[in-house]
């Protein structure tokens, strides 16, 4: 039951992962990124606030706590969100999610290096590196042609970016006696305040937002942003934060998909190859390792 409730987080946690590139690339019709940046951290901490309230919880105290609540939410939410929203002017939804999927892999890197992920197992080494493999295949480097330059630099730093909020949660801010819920709630209240600051770099522009672009930035906001953040919360307590960051390989399989139909992005053989190859990955990464086996068998 417990893995089945693991997969059933994964799973929700990709669709709505997944579903951001697509209403970034809708909200950036009628917004400039600073605007949608700022707009999907306010709409997002409003609504864990609500939620906060609904559940009698309250945010963290303790200035020591804040500080590394606003560390937190400059890597896992402030920086990436600015760059996803830089990178798609200039390239598709769903390349955005294909190169968001080499988080697992900078979250792999940042664990063996801070010593979070000692011993790994073997098998877990090989199903990353071929989910890595079905990501260069979907995004084909090797081709002359195709979405390349700041735009996906920027997605790839956004990448990394999550990588290291990831690790530095699971690290100073999860299993602290602290509720996620007050946690998420609060990382993006100071995503707020940090996004904010840059309002001057074309977040003053006067915009004029039609239904569309209005729906997409609500569900950016309150869904893709508020809800999908306090689930990754949750995933980082439940899961750690390697495994959390796993999530980032079904993201391809979402935001092709959601591109192709919605936005009617290129979709072939080579993109459907690399998102099979992508499963595969996700799928030996989430087999239970030969310690967990051991330890199941002597209960």
């Amino acid at each position: 039951m417990g893995r089945a409730w693991a997969w059933a987080r994964i799973g929700v946690l990709a669709l709505l992962w997944g579903s951001t590139f697509l209403w970034v690339e809708l909200a950036l019709a009628a917004l400039t990124p600073v605007q949608v940046t700022l707009s999907r951290c306010a709409l997002g901490a409003v609504t864990l606030l609500v939620v906060c309230l609904a559940w009698g919880r309250r945010l963290p105290t303790g200035r020591a706590t804040w500080g590394r609540i606003v560390v937190a939410a400059f890597f896992c939410n402030a920086l990436p969100f600015a760059m996803f929203s830089l990178g798609q002017q200039t390239i598709d939804s769903g390349v955005a999610g294909v190169l968001n999927a080499t988080t697992p892999l900078w979250s792999l890197l940042i664990g063996v290096v801070i010593g979070s992920e000692r011993g790994l197992p073997p098998l877990r080494v090989a199903a990353l590196l071929i989910g890595f493999t079905g990501v260069v295949l979907i995004f084909a480097p090797w081709q002359t042609t195709g979405p390349v330059g700041w735009g996906a630099l920027a997605i790839v730093v956004a990448a990394a970016s999550y990588a290291v909020g990831f690790a530095y949660m699971g690290r100073s801010l999860v299993g602290k006696g602290i509720p996620t819920i007050s946690l998420s709630t609060a990382q993006l209240v100071a995503a707020t305040g940090l996004t904010t600051l840059t309002l001057p770099a074309g977040g003053l522009t006067p915009i004029e937002i039609g239904p569309k672009a209005l729906i997409a930035v609500l569900v950016l906001g309150v869904v893709a942003t508020g809800a999908t953040f306090h689930l990754t919360y949750r995933n980082i307590a439940a899961e750690g934060a390697t495994n959390t960051a796993t999530v980032g390989y079904l993201l391809p399989v979402v935001s092709v998909a959601l591109g192709v139909i919605v936005l009617d992005e290129d979709f072939g053989l080579r993109v459907a190859a690399g998102m099979v190859v992508v499963l595969i990955g996700v799928a030996l990464t989430r087999l239970p390792g030969r310690r967990e086996m051991t330890d199941r068998r002597g209960r």
